[in-house]
């Protein structure tokens, strides 16, 4: 543990605070009353997390001295029975600079029976950057649904009918499955294929899965079965703007891949390059490759059950980075081993049946493999482009992508060490952020860009916040838009 604990401190300190897998307090006067939220919060989110007592935030994460390592271990392991189901902890004695810290690793709680809850008043809690945040009954109801094994494509579509589904997409599917199952689904044909691939039920009604992959207009009766794609506004637009092409993408998923893609072509930015042969050819600031797989992997993934129901998938392209956000976390898998292992897991085993045998309508390529190889593309794609590797972020009911642009310095999920989700790179010419600086410039990673979005979400006051990002401007962390009668926004710069 003494290495692991020199690498997480190596790790506070870069960043001035603490971040979404480990807490940090001081103790020095006992066992803090906080960490009821945390200890909630840890248990529930995926791969668990570390509480480290005996250390000093405000002082760089020095050691305090504590002097009652066995009270607080004691203190712990009674407060961790105060749930249900109990936290799960190893506690263990450490030292930092030869002083005593305690540690405790919170193992995360069983699938089966998440949230984990204070059990005097059922709270339970999430993680979201350093901070431990009260879930809603919307986030409750999404951990609920994970306890069982979800077959929420495989149910009918009331209302809907045969005629519902797209023709040209039908005979697509029909034809690649006779050619590449010829043995078996194969076999069939007409609307006994579609019932045995799950596209209708027995009394003939479409599915989820069947109207999602060859529906006509599935947002009839999934309306937020969309992508909302948004960019943000440049120096040079005109005053007041919020956002450039914005658009709302619907239609079955072979559609709304072409339809995305098109997107991105109008938005990113281009370079024109010439190769070596002498082609003139225009280079996108984010290779198409990379962010196919993104959406292909963000419809085919994303929850359906009816918690996420008034939810989109989100494409928020940043002067920076390009993010991409879908309701659902991982399934079958966890954030360490994404990318590492030919785990082909799904969570709508049935909409991917289906778009396993599917091609694009205009390029004619297909819609997805089915074996496991869209992280190691995005990789592939993006270390061709000379672009740091993808970060993802996993917080049990959401699941985040972030593409950036610029010089990296770090190294890719495949044993590097990639900056956290929404992390400013570090520079030398720039002093250190400190802990609040940090949660700020996180934010802004995320989307905030007003004063008001990040006390809403810090819980600090006006005046901490305004002085917070006035340090990191002076510094260059950070610009701001606006102002002098305009609408004031901050923004990282790159």
């Amino acid at each position: 543990m003494a290495q692991d604990l020199a690498q997480l401190l190596d790790t506070l300190r870069a960043l001035g605070g603490d971040y979404t897998d480990v807490e940090v307090k001081s103790a020095a006067g006992g066992l803090p009353e906080s960490l009821t939220s945390t200890l909630s919060a840890l248990s529930n989110q995926p791969g668990g997390g570390t509480i480290i007592l005996g250390l000093d935030e405000n002082l760089g994460f020095r050691p305090v001295g504590l002097t009652n390592t066995q009270e607080l271990k004691q203190g712990l392991a009674k407060k961790a029975r105060a749930f249900t189901p109990p936290v799960r902890l190893t506690i263990s004695d450490e030292t930092v600079e030869d002083q005593p810290v305690v540690v405790a690793i919170v193992h995360e709680c069983d699938e089966s029976a998440k949230p984990c809850r204070v059990s005097a008043t059922g709270a339970a809690f999430m993680r979201g950057y350093d901070g431990d945040f009260k879930m809603s009954a919307l986030e409750e109801q999404a951990f609920l649904s994970a306890r069982n094994s979800p077959m929420f494509d495989r149910a009918p579509v009331l209302g809907a009918t045969r005629a519902e589904l797209d023709d040209q997409l039908v005979e697509d599917f029909t034809r690649n499955v006779q050619d590449r199952d010829r043995k078996g689904l194969g076999r069939f044909s007409g609307d006994e294929l579609l019932r045995r691939a799950g596209a209708l039920t027995p009394d003939g009604i479409p599915t989820v899965a069947g109207l999602l992959a060859l529906g006509i207009y599935p947002q009839e009766w999934m309306p937020r079965f969309v992508i909302q794609a948004a960019a943000e506004p440049l120096a040079t637009d005109r005053p007041g703007t919020r956002a450039r092409n914005q658009v709302t993408i619907s239609g079955p998923i072979p559609r709304m891949l072409d339809a995305a893609l098109d997107w991105a072509r109008q938005t990113f930015d281009t370079a024109i390059v010439t190769q070596r042969d002498g082609t003139v050819i225009d280079v996108p600031a984010y290779p198409l490759a990379a962010f196919r797989e993104l959406i292909a992997n963000a419809l085919l993934h994303r929850d359906l059950d009816n918690w996420s129901a008034g939810m989109a998938i989100e494409v928020r392209l940043r002067r920076d980075r390009l993010v991409v956000t879908n309701p659902g976390g991982l399934y079958g898998i966890t954030l360490d081993r994404l990318g590492k292992e030919a785990v082909t897991s799904a969570r709508n085993m049935w909409l991917v049946k289906i778009c396993q045998y599917l091609r694009s309508p205009e390029s004619g390529g297909r819609v997805i493999e089915a074996l496991a190889t869209g992280i190691p593309t995005i990789a592939e794609a993006l270390d061709d482009a000379g672009l740091p590797p993808a970060q993802y972020a996993d917080t049990g009911i959401r699941f985040t992508a972030v593409l950036k642009t610029g010089t990296y310095t770090g190294t890719s999920q495949s044993g590097s060490t990639a900056d956290s989700v929404g992390h400013a790179p570090a520079q030398a010419s720039r002093p250190p952020l400190n802990a609040t600086q940090q949660k700020i410039a996180t934010l802004l990673a995320a989307g905030a860009t007003t004063v008001r979005e990040l006390q809403a979400t810090m819980g600090l006051s006006e005046q901490g916040i305004r002085k917070a990002l006035n340090g990191m401007r002076q510094a260059g962390w950070v610009e701001q838009v606006g102002g002098a009668g305009r609408r004031t926004t901050y923004r990282l710069t790159e």
